[in-house]
């Protein structure tokens, strides 16, 4: 399966098994859902249910992922089971925690998990049915699984991996953010030493669709000097990396490492070095 899907598709999509999340975030994003979501939606929040925060993001970063078993309490209580056909969808063209949301989904070892092409702004215009308030839908019985899936790399891994040469570390934030001209979110700016900056938004049209994956693909061994062999993806707090993860995934690379913690954490970890390019 494919893990984008277009809003024509899922507009004729006709499953009883269908579950739509919108991943929508920010402080008005639970409100905002009331007000108009896609018909049958149900809203999950990156806070609460993608993330467990903790007291210091030196240790973890802003958005450290849950424990497995509070994931699965998640899965639950959202009535999703191993046959869903799962669509999620946010209002940043996949950007943010619909590929965070993505990503958990398929690390806890679901199979049939896609995210809406271009968001909920391209799913009004395709004129998909909207609906506001809550939905009603029951719980699901609890899915155990014991250990993330997908490949992860934490600060150690990163640190040893640049040190060895034995890895490519990408981060997808914004040039302006790598470059450390300015830092908008975290307390400090610039970079991991030794990272390169391919900013998650190039994975996108000029419309906010995903690019082809044929052209993905060409953009990326481009840009690796054909050798994506092992990557390791961050951004500032392992939300939009998922982004570029769900992009080369979408291009027919092999699923790279995700680092959770990213810049919010390296960046407030003492003794890390920090890069600029002013």
């Amino acid at each position: 399966m494919t893990p984008i899907i277009s809003p024509s598709e899922l507009k004729i999509l006709s499953t009883e098994n269908l579950v739509i999340l919108d991943a929508r975030a920010g402080k008005d994003a639970y409100h905002n859902y009331l007000i108009k979501h896609i018909k049958g939606a149900r809203f999950i929040d990156l806070d609460k249910d993608l993330a467990e925060i903790g007291e210091d993001a030196a240790f973890g970063g802003r958005h450290p992922l849950p424990s497995i078993k509070k994931f699965g309490e998640t899965v639950s209580r959202l009535g999703i089971s191993e046959n869903s056909q799962i669509v999620i969808y946010d209002d940043k063209s996949g950007a943010n925690a619909a590929s965070r949301t993505w990503w958990m989904l398929k690390s806890f070892g679901l199979k049939n998990v896609q995210v809406l092409d271009g968001g909920i702004q391209i799913a009004e215009k395709e004129g998909l049915k909207f609906s506001s308030g809550e939905e009603t839908f029951q719980k699901y019985e609890l899915i155990t699984t014991e250990n993330w899936l997908l490949p992860l790399s934490a600060l150690e891994d990163v640190e040893n991996e640049l040190i060895n040469c034995s890895a490519t570390v990408i981060d997808v934030r914004d040039a302006y953010r790598f470059r450390g001209e300015s830092e908008p979110i975290d307390q400090v700016a610039g970079h991991i030493p030794g990272a390169i900056n391919i900013p998650f938004s190039e994975n996108l049209d000029e419309n906010g669709s995903f690019l082809l994956p044929e052209i993905l693909k060409e953009k990326y061994l481009k840009l690796l000097k054909g050798k994506p062999e092992k990557l390791i993806i961050h951004c500032g707090s392992g939300v939009t990396a998922c982004h570029t993860i769900l992009a080369l995934v979408y291009a027919g690379f092999k699923i790279p490492n995700l680092y959770v913690g990213s810049w919010s954490e390296w960046s407030r970890r003492e003794g890390q070095e920090i890069a600029t390019e002013i």
